[in-house]
């Protein structure tokens, strides 16, 4: 059975090192051209092919230059960054709209608790007698007083007489 020639067409030195371990019995040998495209004695070419095969399936960034991986590294370290400035900003934005809306909150609690006293003020007994003289209602006397009885009249019902304690 003869078995097939296998040539390595790895780019990187390091690959070709590790072949040549591999074949060599874990000694790397000197990289002349012709030991890499003779077959490899009583050794099936379909292990062999299955090994290449997984070495090609490696991931992308075990094969690219450390210039290209600085690259890649710097780009995606600037996109992390706006990324997070981004929320960053969101979130300043955000305490802002949130502080805006405790300071209303307050401010609306201080105008209705000044409307509540001014209302408790204003129906006040002694508020509104003041204000009844100087509009120049005076108090009625008693015994003045007509009281007129009209027969078969019914009582209107309050509305408020539920509110009543």
């Amino acid at each position: 059975m003869k078995v097939p020639a296998i040539r390595v067409q790895g780019t990187q030195k390091m690959d070709r090192l590790r072949d040549r371990k591999d074949m060599h019995g874990g000694q790397a040998q000197s990289a002349s051209p012709s030991l890499r495209d003779q077959p490899v004695q009583g050794v099936p070419a379909g292990p062999i092919l299955a090994a290449k095969r997984r070495r090609h399936l490696h991931p992308f960034f075990y094969r690219i230059g450390p210039g290209t991986l600085s690259v890649c590294s710097v780009l995606l370290i600037g996109l992390m960054a706006i990324l997070y400035l981004s929320q960053l900003g969101q979130a300043v934005t955000a305490n802002q709209h949130i502080q805006d809306l405790h300071q209303r909150q307050a401010t609306l609690q201080r105008e209705n608790q000044d409307l509540v006293n001014t209302i408790a003020q204003e129906e006040s007994p002694a508020y509104i007698i003041v204000h009844a003289r100087a509009m120049g209602l005076v108090p009625a006397n008693p015994t003045a007083v007509q009281i007129l009885v009209v027969k078969h009249l019914r009582t209107i019902p309050r509305d408020d007489q539920d509110l009543q304690p």
